[in-house]
Order: structure tokens, then C-alpha cells, then sequence
């Protein structure tokens, strides 16, 4: 019993040396998509495995998306043509397309610390103020 206890140790020792060195969270984040704005549960996370939960919350019938961008450019200054932000101008990380009136999907990314915007990329969102910045710390 005393080499049972012994090795249990041992392996509760290094178990607690190495779970604070991994220090990459796993979060979620929720998010609600209105007819005109982002809603987020918090606007930061900590580096790591990071799961979006978006809903279309609008109270019309508007399909919306939700794109990850990763930028340092002001969340209402990202380049814009025909309606769009171009995102071929700016790191897109991820998204969600084509959702719907009450549905809601996930996105799950891994995302170093950094300056991210959230935005819905429909024809003319952006330009109504669908945009967050969001930050994800060490």
C-alpha cells in the first residue's frame, strides 16, 4: 500500500507542475446577433481553444453571419467595398454563414493573444454597426 500511495504521489505532483503550464483556456463565448448589432456575453478571452455561440436573435427575418477577423485596425475602420468589409485585406480567423432567424451555430477557433473584430458581413451590416472588438489575452 505504502508503493500505491507512494506513486499517486508522485503522479498528483506532476500532474500540478504541468496543468498551470499548459495555461491555454477553453471558452465560450455567447453571441446574439440582433437586427442591427453584435451582443456579446464578455469582449475579451484568454488565449486558446475559444467556441463562439452565435444566435440570430433578429426580430425580422434578416440571415446574418459572423466573421472573426484578426486585425489591430479600428473595429469601425476596416476597409469596406461594395458593402462588404473586404476580407481578402484583413486576417479572417473563421466564420459562421447563413444563419437564420433563431438558429444558432458554433465556431470553434484557437486564437494567440491579439486585437480581434467581430463582425456580421452581410450587404450593409458592417455599415449599420454590426462590429465588436474583441481581445484575447495572455
Amino acid at each position: 500500500m505504502n508503493i500505491d500511495r507512494s506513486h499517486a504521489a508522485c503522479l498528483l505532483a506532476a500532474i500540478a507542475l504541468v496543468a498551470p503550464l499548459s495555461g491555454h483556456a477553453n471558452e465560450m463565448i455567447h453571441v446574439k446577433l440582433t437586427d442591427n448589432s453584435i451582443q456579446l456575453d464578455t469582449n475579451a478571452a484568454k488565449a486558446g481553444h475559444v467556441t463562439f455561440e452565435v444566435t440570430n436573435a433578429a426580430d425580422s427575418n434578416t440571415v446574418h453571419e459572423f466573421v472573426v477577423l484578426r486585425t489591430d485596425t479600428d473595429e469601425a475602420r476596416l476597409p469596406v467595398q461594395n458593402d462588404q468589409v473586404e476580407e481578402s485585406r484583413v486576417r479572417k480567423m473563421g466564420e459562421v454563414e447563413d444563419l437564420g432567424k433563431h438558429s444558432t451555430k458554433r465556431l470553434s477557433l484557437k486564437l494567440a493573444p491579439g486585437r480581434y473584430v467581430l463582425i456580421c458581413n452581410r450587404p450593409g451590416h458592417y455599415a449599420m454597426g454590426m462590429h465588436r472588438s474583441f481581445v484575447v489575452a495572455r
